[in-house]
């Protein structure tokens, strides 16, 4: 059985990665097989990973919202732009959430030029800059180009003197971070340049896959309990998280839901942040 990527390139079904991706939304095995055998029943030659995937997402939220919404990640990431700074606003939680702190987005004198960076970090008197590459596509990758050009823009900045975090300081190192994948061109220049990588993959083990579940810190847009029209008024009211909703309950009044879906809206959030089993 064959299907068509989102790319247009035609492939042989791989049910074993299938099921891989859903065991790691947390549903059980029971589960998922039965998962499998449902979608098993849908497949036609050529079918489209789109609709594997939607009807994959669709029979996971039948057993849970959670796992449903975990499975569902990458996509809900995407829905962080199209432009992309709400997904600059998610990085930097994810970097304070491991202890750093941030300024988003600081015009800065370089050497030659002035520069808009998306997020300045602070950590052990070290001063970071991180510059996010954001993709709305998941076939589009983030090739040598995008590193080189950066490595050149840190270079005009790491001269200079700046006022960051109540305090007079240079920046030291500097961080590129996608939602998507790097090309191996990429990753092989941004190592030999000294240059920091974060993507959805990469570095294996503390991917930005990986932060989000260890630190269960996760994009309001990933909750399916919530609509795309809600989700937008929330981002507009700064509440990017899970977390930050949690943190925030009133809004969901605010933005016109009934007390029985404010609930919902809330379990699933909890679950997700590990507050609720």
């Amino acid at each position: 059985m064959k299907v068509t990527k989102y790319s247009g390139e035609v492939v042989l079904f791989e049910k074993d990665k299938l099921k891989k991706s859903l065991l790691k939304s947390g549903a059980s095995e029971i589960d998922v097989n039965g998962v499998l055998e449902t979608i098993e029943k849908e497949l036609y030659d050529g079918i489209p990973t789109k609709k594997i995937y939607k009807l994959a997402f669709q029979l996971l939220k039948k057993v849970s919202n959670v796992h449903a919404a975990k499975y569902n990640l990458r996509t809900a990431i995407m829905a962080l732009g199209p432009a992309g700074f709400y997904f600059e606003k998610f990085i930097a939680k994810v970097f304070e959430i491991e202890g750093f702190q941030t300024q988003i987005n600081q015009i800065l004198n370089g050497k030659c030029i002035s520069h808009e960076v998306d997020i300045i970090l602070k950590k052990d008197e070290t001063i970071s800059m991180v510059e996010c590459k954001f993709h709305g596509s998941q076939e589009v990758k983030t090739d040598v180009k995008v590193p080189m050009y950066i490595l050149s823009r840190f270079n005009d900045l790491t001269s200079q003197e700046y006022s960051l975090f109540n305090q007079t300081t240079k920046i030291s190192i500097c961080w590129i971070v996608t939602n998507n994948r790097f090309t191996e061109d990429a990753i092989q220049f941004a190592k030999c340049s000294n240059l920091e990588l974060l993507s959805w993959n990469y570095p294996s083990g503390n991917s930005l896959k990986d932060k989000i579940d260890t630190y269960h810190i996760y994009p309001i847009t990933v909750l399916t309990t919530l609509t795309l029209s809600e989700k937008d008024k929330l981002l507009m009211q700064n509440i990017i998280t899970a977390r930050d909703l949690l943190a925030n309950k009133e809004w969901l009044n605010k933005i016109g839901l009934s007390q029985n879906r404010i609930n919902n809206v809330l379990k699933e959030a909890n679950q997700l942040c590990n507050f609720l089993k």
